[in-house]
């Protein structure tokens, strides 16, 4: 049932204060998971406790910062994946994906 849930709450997480928010709580669960205290993850990341503690109780952080909290709990591969695969809705955006596969700018429409 739990799975459902969870699977449930990512289609409805719709703006970036949810996303950032469900990003904060995941990563509390990860570390306490791991038995890291705040402080033995600052230690780890380089990144100060006070930007962990507002991570964690507002979901707010740099991008630098994130990508050290990941690395820190080891999730280095999954945060350098986020954007290597093409993600599409539509075949109109499949199509126009694999027109633009070779390209290095985007133009205006």
């Amino acid at each position: 049932m739990n799975n459902i849930l969870s699977l449930l709450d990512n289609y409805t997480l719709d703006d970036a204060d949810d996303i950032a928010k469900t990003l904060a709580n995941d990563f509390r669960k990860r570390r306490v998971e791991k038995n890291f205290t705040r402080e033995q993850v600052a230690e780890k990341s380089g990144i100060a406790v006070s930007n962990i503690v507002r991570f964690e109780q507002k979901g707010l952080i740099s991008l630098k910062n994130l990508i050290g909290l990941a690395m820190a709990l080891g999730y280095t591969s999954e945060v350098s994946k986020i954007f290597s695969e093409p993600k599409f809705s539509t075949m109109e955006e499949l199509t126009q994906i694999r027109k633009n596969k070779d390209k290095t700018r985007a133009h205006k429409m």
